[in-house]
């Protein structure tokens, strides 16, 4: 609610000095067009001699991420190399002991 207030009080004020120092304000203006015109235009030129250097150069772009390329036989080889991997395993799987359990012991009532 300030907020509104004060944003009415600042308008209003701002009309009655804008009235008052008319010629001032325009003064100001004439003074500050200039210098915006000025500012802006020596943006653009940089801006330009940015995008003319980088045409120019026209710097490699990186592209996203590419699996490298596997041929068939090396498809192949490796699907060999797992099948004896896992033939190798599949004994030692096998003969490696169980866990034994423990089993509460009976207690003689």
């Amino acid at each position: 609610m300030t907020a509104l207030i004060s944003g009415l009080a600042a308008v209003v004020l701002g009309l009655i000095g804008l009235i008052l120092w008319w010629k001032q304000f325009l003064n100001l203006l004439a003074g500050g067009i200039p210098l915006l015109l000025l500012l802006g235009g020596a943006l653009a030129v940089y801006l330009g001699y940015e995008e003319a250097k980088d045409k120019i150069c026209k710097k490699t772009e990186t592209h996203a991420y590419e699996p490298p390329k596997v041929s068939e036989a090396e498809v192949e080889y490796r699907v060999e190399v797992e099948r004896i991997v896992a033939e190798i395993e599949e004994p030692e799987k096998k003969t490696k002991p169980k866990r034994k359990t423990e089993h509460k012991k009976k207690t003689p009532q």
